[in-house]
Order: structure tokens, then C-alpha cells, then sequence
């Protein structure tokens, strides 16, 4: 289902009528106050080429926009939201156990446009937009800028990776790889650093697709395989590369996984018996990887 190339209609005509000249002009969105850095949970929306997109944001307690912070950008499956990805990888009481903020997009019409599927819309300018917004109002450290998704969402993460050049540190990439067309192109790598964590199943059905696409990422970026410590876990296997530009890379594969979040307790792609929990080795991940110059 989530290579199921959608087309999707463009919805119009959903119009501000007028009440009366005695009514108050509305406010355009432009000029609309807007919402001040604070602990808790807010839906905001950010402006895209003339539209609004959505997305909700998490703030740790304590939170006030003084100091610098880092972001993680959860990315959904197709078709989902920002909303149900936020209830199933509870990256959420991570980012409260680490103060960090947490960024859950909305794509349209359930998905995002990346290597694969699913729609048209300019998610690379959605992805950028949103963090140039968060940095400048929500005091976001520009160096600590993090996405993850699922999917769909994995994938996203992997063109923007290379598309978003400069914005993301590093990604974590669950169920999900590199793929598809745009891979083709021999320049289809990241101009900056960006070290890479996924996690993929052996029971995935596109399990060989992720495997050939790490493979043309080790082969563009030249990475170099890095002995690390086992896992300590029955049925996972790790490996870690370091590349050409300094970047990292580490791939863990579940045995007895087919298409899921590890770890996850909530959700439709939930695998709660998981021998990993994928939410703490993405942060764990994250943590020690800032942006790197280049």
C-alpha cells in the first residue's frame, strides 16, 4: 500500500464569507498573531509556495524559548498523520526526558512526496520552511536538527537528506530506505554531511529494496565499514560505516521483523514484543550526532 502512487486532486473554494459591514475585517493569516514559545502541545501551520500546512509540535516541560534546543521531525506512513505517528514511536517522553522539541508534519491527503510515493506537493520546501520557522521563533539550534519517519516517512527522510541540503544533521529511518527513480542519478547524494541510523526487518517485504539502496549509499558517499559492540540482543544484527565526509552509518536489522516500528505499544505498524526499541535508538543516535561542518 505504501507504493501505491497516488493522484491527488487539488480541493478548492473553501471561501471566508462576509458577515456584514458592521463585522470586523477577518485577519489574513499573515498578519495573525503568532503562537508563542511555550511548554506543552500546538498545532501550527506554515506557509508553502501560497499554502498552509500543518503540523503539531511538542514542547518538553520547562520549556520557555531561552536557550538553544534540538528538533526531531517525526515523518508518517502513508496514509497517516503527524497525529498517529506521534501516538505510536512516543518520541514525545523522550524529548520530555531530554528537553528537546518534536515536530510531527501533516502531508496531504495521508502522505508525503518522496522517493517512492505518495502525492506531488513540495515536501522538501514543507520540511525546510517548518525548521526555518522553528529556529527562528522557537530558539531550535540549527545544528541539532533531526528526522525520523516510518514508511513513507522513512523515505521522505531519505530525499530530504539529500535534497534539504544543510538542514538535517543526521536522520533515522524505520522501514524505509532509498529508493526508486531519483536514485538513478549518480549525483543523488548529500552535498553535506548527514549520518544515517536505520532499522529495517528481514521479513519486509521491500527488504532487498532498502539493502540496494544502503549499498548506493555506502558506494556514493565511500563508507567504510567500523567495527562496534554487539547489540546484546537475540535476532539483531548491527553494522556501522563511517564515510568519506565524516558522517556515520548504522543499520540494524530485525530478524523477526516484516514492515513495523520496533518497540512500538500503540499503532498499526506497532511491533510491541520487538527485541530494540527504535524511539531510543534514534535519540540515542541523534544525541551524539550534530550537525558536522562541510
Amino acid at each position: 500500500m505504501r507504493r501505491t502512487i497516488m493522484i491527488i486532486g487539488l480541493v478548492c473554494g473553501l471561501l471566508l464569507a462576509g458577515c456584514g459591514k458592521d463585522e470586523p475585517a477577518a485577519t489574513p493569516a499573515s498578519q495573525a498573531p503568532a503562537v508563542q514559545p511555550a511548554a506543552g502541545d500546538h498545532q501550527l501551520t506554515v506557509d508553502v509556495g501560497g499554502k498552509q500546512r500543518s503540523f503539531l509540535l511538542h514542547a518538553p516541560p520547562g520549556y520557555t524559548g531561552d536557550k538553544p534546543v534540538p528538533l526531531v521531525v517525526g515523518l508518517h506512513f502513508f496514509p497517516g498523520s503527524g497525529a498517529a505517528l506521534r501516538d505510536m514511536i512516543e518520541m514525545d517522553a523522550k524529548a520530555d526526558e531530554n528537553g528537546f522539541l518534536v515536530a510531527y508534519p501533516d502531508g496531504v491527503a495521508g502522505g508525503f512526496n518522496a522517493l517512492i510515493c505518495c502525492g506531488a506537493e513540495d515536501d522538501v520546501a514543507f520540511l525546510k520552511a517548518l525548521t526555518d520557522r522553528l529556529i527562528a521563533d522557537w530558539r531550535v539550534d540549527p545544528d541539532r536538527v533531526y528526522a525520523t519517519g516510518i514508511s513513507n516517512g522513512a523515505d521522505m527522510s531519505f530525499r530530504a537528506a539529500v535534497e534539504a541540503t544543510g538542514v538535517f544533521a543526521a536522520i533515522g529511518a524505520v522501514s524505509g530506505g532509498l529508493g526508486g527513480p531519483k536514485i538513478q542519478d549518480a549525483g543523488f547524494a548529500p552535498q553535506k554531511p548527514v549520518s544515517v541510523v536505520t532499522i529495517i526487518g528481514k521479513l519486509d517485504q521491500y527488504y532487498d529494496v532498502f539493502q540496494a539502496g544502503l549499498t548506493t549509499w555506502r558506494d556514493r558517499l565511500k563508507c567504510e565499514p567500523v567495527k562496534t559492540p554487539p547489540v546484546g540482543k537475540k535476532g539483531v544484527e548491527r553494522s556501522s560505516a563511517t564515510c568519506a565526509d565524516g558522517s556515520d552509518l548504522d543499520v540494524y536489522v530485525v530478524t523477526d521483523m516484516g514492515h513495523s516500528w520496533p518497540g512500538a505499544q500503540n499503532g498499526q505498524m506497532a511491533l510491541k514484543d520487538a527485541p530494540i526499541v527504535a524511539t531510543d535508538i534514534l535519540w540515542d543516535f541523534f544525541e551524539a550526532h550534530p550537525r558536522l561542518a562541510g
